[in-house]
């Protein structure tokens, strides 16, 4: 098939071709807007030189993009029921490789040793809105599997990502992604961009995953702390860790974390929302040697 999807009359010939309709259970909406498709390879800067992991493919519009830009393209995708649209979407794509599988099952680290030589890859995906914080936690804690990556998530959920203290949308998910990498908001794609239509505009993100992270702290330790603190995030720290935080069987005061607090300068009644990732880190160190 030559024909490129990135028209809404394209689409709506495959999907009627096969029969195919969206499931909701999988989050499927089909990208349709050329210029949103070409946005979000600019924004991998995908090469030649790139090895690219696409999660998600769906009927292949992406995926025929990314064919065309990059050296190879490892699509994995969960429905089934798309293998047969997709050999015909791609039959003039060679260098792509699709792998029906979960990609929250599917081990990372050998689909680089195995198609990319053991080096990063690039990831470009347009995540289902219902299951975006696990695939991109995977994504993110196997970071050398990755140079950089690019995804198209629900703006609503991007927004909570690139928060900082200062937003009302700050939280933990915010501190967990900054762990990892440095998010930068590139595209806003409204509804009228798929078929069918989603409710909600969504957003691209592309992450920039650190070689190190930005601060230093028990990892375990600063997300047990992180999660105690926005469960109860109405508390304050010292009254939401001293309910909320239990870590190998230890647990904490309300007069262990007032110290810690008083050490950082910090006030006693201070909220988790009003901490940095480093204001968290420190209160992870000094809650450690109490």
């Amino acid at each position: 098939m030559s024909e490129l999807l990135t028209k809404p009359y394209a689409t709506m010939r495959v999907l009627d071709q096969f029969g195919i309709r969206a499931k909701k259970k999988y989050g499927q909406n089909f990208l349709i807007d050329e210029g949103i498709v070409n946005g979000i390879v600019e924004a991998a800067g995908v090469t030649k030189e790139d090895c690219v992991l696409e999660i998600g493919p769906g009927i292949g519009t992406m995926t025929q993009a990314l064919s065309a830009a990059a050296g190879h393209v490892v699509a994995v995708e969960i429905d089934t029921s798309l293998e047969p649209v997709l050999a015909v979407t791609l039959d003039a794509c060679p260098n792509v490789t699709v792998l029906f599988q979960d990609i929250l099952k599917t081990d990372l680290s050998a689909l680089c040793s195995r198609f990319n030589q053991g080096r990063p890859m690039k990831c470009v995906a347009n995540l289902p809105y219902y299951i975006t914080t696990p695939i991109l936690l995977q994504l993110l804690k196997q970071k050398n599997c990755f140079d950089n990556i690019t995804v198209m998530i629900q703006k609503e959920v991007a927004e909570r990502i690139c928060a900082t203290q200062e937003n009302r949308e700050y939280g933990a998910l915010s501190l967990a992604v900054q762990y990892y990498a440095r998010p930068e908001a590139v595209l806003t794609v409204p509804p009228r961009c798929f078929i069918p239509r989603p409710g909600v505009d969504s957003q691209v993100l592309r992450l920039n995953a650190f070689t190190e992270p930005p601060v230093d702290a028990d990892e375990e330790f600063m997300f047990a702390i992180i999660r105690a603190a926005f469960n109860q995030r109405r508390k304050t720290l010292a009254n939401a860790l001293s309910h909320g935080l239990s870590f190998e069987g230890r647990t904490f005061t309300r007069e262990d974390v007032e110290k810690a607090l008083s050490e950082l300068s910090l006030d006693k009644a201070v909220r988790g929302e009003k901490l940095s990732l480093a204001q968290f880190a420190a209160l992870s160190k000094a809650l450690k040697v109490c």
